[in-house]
């Protein structure tokens, strides 16, 4: 049976899409092959025409929803300015929405055990995400700019995951609220 053309793309990308909210849910460890090709209505053996492992999935998965939460970002940045875009990212909505959210907070923990070429991947986005914050990480040269930069991402991160572990919504609440705070004070220099 022949396909029309792009659906192999299509399909491969698909794939990407349901491993990348599983893993964001429940972790990369926790998550099977089985189960993310039953969510994309695949079976077992399609997945090895489109990836060479479980690996080499999780690089796409990587590769793919940071480049789109840079992007997220870019759009936020340049439409509604660094306050807004803070307060979004440190947002209940975002703190509830795990599967969707970012990947960073989701899977930093479990890529630090992944291999070299997963963690190059993973760091080469960060990177990129981290120059976008910094151009609009106020006044300074560009050392100073970038030096707050990463300490904002982390701490925007690091927040994210800390409200959503704890199981109390009043303290959820202040760790987002407290950290959006904090991480526009650091951005600014103030």
């Amino acid at each position: 049976m022949r396909y029309e053309k792009g659906h192999r793309d299509a399909t491969r990308q698909h794939i990407v899409d349901v491993a990348s909210a599983r893993f964001r849910e429940g972790g990369v460890a926790a998550v099977g092959i089985a189960g993310i090709m039953a969510g994309a209505g695949l079976t077992n053996g399609a997945f090895y025409n489109h990836f060479e492992s479980k690996e080499d999935l999780v690089e796409a998965v990587l590769s793919n929803a940071l480049g789109r939460r840079k992007q997220r970002l870019r759009t936020n940045l340049e439409g509604k300015g660094l306050e807004a875009t803070v307060r979004d990212y440190l947002s209940a909505r975002h703190r509830d929405d795990a599967g969707g959210g970012c990947p960073t907070a989701a899977l930093v923990a479990e890529i630090a055990r992944h291999p070299k070429p997963t963690r190059d991947c993973f760091t080469g986005k960060i990177v990129e995400i981290v120059d976008l914050i910094a151009a609009q990480a106020g006044k300074g040269t560009a050392r100073e700019r970038r030096k707050r930069a990463v300490a904002v991402y982390s701490l925007m991160v690091g927040a994210l995951q800390l409200a959503r572990a704890v199981n109390d919504g009043k303290l959820s609440d202040e760790i987002l609220e407290s950290a959006a705070d904090a991480a526009l004070a650091l951005a600014t220099g103030s």
